[in-house]
């Protein structure tokens, strides 16, 4: 059984706590994409795969409605630096 206090990091990317998002929320930052801009809550090397859940039950409760109402932020996958060699093919490496 695990519990979860306000001090439970549920963005371990950005090493964020319930708490946090609820201090944010209580600030009147009510949307998924509202808090991620604020926070980077998602943008870390998961890209939200194991935080996203939970944001949006934070946000469902404050806002008395179900998880699936709120709307997702667009989703990015994550990029690989190239060198400018690899793209113009002078590279031969890359």
């Amino acid at each position: 059984m695990s519990v979860v206090t306000d001090k439970t990091i549920i963005c371990r990317c950005e090493d964020l706590t319930i708490e946090e998002i609820r201090e944010w929320i209580s600030k009147g930052y009510d949307g998924f994409e509202e808090i991620k801009r604020a926070t980077r809550i998602g943008m870390g090397a998961c890209q939200g795969r194991t935080c996203r859940r939970h944001l949006l039950i934070e946000l469902a409760r404050a806002g008395q409605k179900s998880p699936s109402d709120i709307d997702l932020s667009t989703f990015r996958p994550p990029t690989k630096p190239l060198k400018f060699g690899a793209i113009t093919g002078v590279d031969k490496d890359e």
